[in-house]
Parts: structure tokens; C-alpha cells; sequence
């Protein structure tokens, strides 16, 4: 079997102690053994499961999916090259890791596409395939890509996931990582992959009509302010270069005609010696 001790894999944790040790030992048959827990602020047993399932088990006390995920990225030992993020309430299919880790020789970032598969589909709420939708439409029209969903389980080459500079801390994690992605000029892909309704815990996000609503909203927010920045440097970009054109194209006419005159008087002299 592979040695995958360069893989350190990430999981955010709320409350999910009936399904996390299932999540961990599923984890460890595929060699990966580099597990780091974040609870972010579990009031249940989730702490003791996931240590005594061989996790290592860090904390972040203030909420948010994207400041667990960022908690958990602190202190990296200097031998992983790769991170793989995924739920701890069971709902991920970890069947489909092995098409991941083939995948490292040709991608920076892999992702697991839950829209392609039926039972994917249909384990997903209407908000949810809505909301996915909505999103990556968006960022196709923003960014030119076409991206499927923005599924949690993904694995990211440690030196692009430097690159991107995450700044979200909150449900907007996951669309910044694929928009930036795009910006950074990242290999990316998507596998088809099967996924289940959340087999414990409760979803602050798709588990109510509030919590949707609010994710919604901070991941639209989030597109706006990347699209709005990407909007800025792009016209930067532009000034810019507008200004090194006008700059070479002074700077070639300066030479131009210097180099005319010179030539003349050179050629002149010339003729003129000979004579």
C-alpha cells in the first residue's frame, strides 16, 4: 500500500461523535494516518471518540467552517506536501480516496463532484443542489470555469493552497478555495463521488431553512467581493500596462529617431571622408 505520510488530513468537528471514529478508522485503511481533528466547540463526546481512534484533536472555540479548516492548518509538520479536508459526520463516500491520491501527479486540486452521482444527488437537499448550482454558475460566469460542486471533500497540494492565501473563515471556505484556485492558475479536477445524508449531528447549514439562507448569503457575498477584487486588478493590470506601452512607445520613438539622425550624420561623414 502507498505511504501517504506526506497527507495530513483535516477534519472539522461539531458535535459528531457517533459518526467520527467511523470517519477516522475509514481514514487509517487507506493509509492515512496523519488525522487532525478541529472541534469547534463540541458539547458531546467527539473529543474522547476521535483521540481514542488515534486522531490528533485540536480546538477552535469560535464558530465557523472556514476558521476550523484554517485552525487545523496551523503548524504543519515541514514533510506534508498534501491536505485533504473532509466531514466527520459520515456523509463523505471515503471509497473514492484511492482516484484522489492517483490523481496527485496531474492536479493541484482534487475534488469530489456529489452532483455527478445519483445517490450524490439525491443525497443532497433541494437547497443544497440549489445552492451549488447558483454558485458555481456564478463562478463560471465571474471566472470563466466551469465547476460541478463545492463538495467538502478535496485534497490540495500544500504549496497552492500557500499560494491561494485563504481569507474566508466562514461558510465561504469552500467557493474561495475553487475561485482562487482558478486565479492562481491551478491544476484542477473533479471526480464523481457518491455521498450520504449526515449519519450524526445536526447541520448548522442545510439542516435548517435559516442556516441555508445564511450560508447562501455568505457565499454569494463572498463570489461578490472576489469577483469586485478581481475586477480591481484587473483594470489595475490594464493601467498598467497602458502605461508600459505608452513608456516602450516613447522610448522606442526617442530611439527611432536618434538612431535616424545618427545614422544620416554617420553616413554623411562617411561619404563625405571618402571624398
Amino acid at each position: 500500500m502507498t505511504n501517504n505520510h506526506n497527507i495530513l488530513v483535516i477534519i472539522p468537528v461539531l458535535n459528531e461523535e457517533t459518526t467520527i471514529t467511523g470517519v477516522i478508522k475509514s481514514l487509517q485503511s487507506y493509509n492515512l494516518n496523519n488525522i487532525r481533528v478541529v472541534d469547534n466547540g463540541s458539547t458531546d463526546n467527539s473529543i474522547i471518540k476521535a483521540k481514542e481512534a488515534g486522531a490528533e484533536v485540536i480546538c477552535e472555540p469560535i464558530p465557523g467552517y472556514g476558521r476550523a479548516c484554517w485552525r487545523g492548518l496551523q503548524q504543519l509538520d515541514r514533510d506534508i506536501n498534501w491536505i485533504l479536508f473532509c466531514d466527520g459526520d459520515g456523509s463523505d463516500d471515503l471509497s473514492y480516496l484511492p482516484q484522489f491520491l492517483a490523481a496527485r501527479n496531474k492536479y493541484d486540486l482534487i475534488l469530489g463532484n456529489r452532483r455527478a452521482t445519483v445517490n450524490g444527488r439525491k443525497a443532497m437537499t433541494p437547497v443544497q443542489n440549489f445552492g451549488n448550482w447558483l454558485a458555481t454558475f456564478l463562478i463560471g460566469w465571474g471566472w470563466g470555469h466551469s465547476y460541478q460542486d463545492l463538495g467538502p471533500l478535496r485534497l490540495i497540494r500544500r504549496s497552492a493552497l500557500d499560494e491561494i492565501q485563504m481569507q474566508d473563515r466562514g461558510f465561504g471556505w469552500t467557493v474561495e478555495m475553487q475561485a482562487r484556485a482558478i486565479e492562481c492558475g491551478l491544476r484542477v479536477c473533479e471526480i464523481p463521488v457518491g455521498y450520504r445524508r449526515r449519519q450524526g449531528g445536526r447541520s448548522k447549514i442545510s439542516g435548517t431553512l435559516s442556516g441555508s439562507v445564511q450560508a447562501g448569503t455568505i457565499i454569494l457575498m463572498t463570489l461578490g467581493r472576489l469577483y469586485l477584487r478581481r475586477l480591481k486588478l484587473t483594470q489595475a493590470d490594464g493601467t498598467i500596462a497602458r502605461s508600459v506601452e505608452e513608456k516602450i512607445g516613447k522610448s522606442v520613438g526617442s530611439v527611432g529617431s536618434m538612431g535616424s539622425v545618427g545614422s544620416v550624420g554617420s553616413l554623411g561623414g562617411v561619404g563625405r571622408g571618402n571624398d
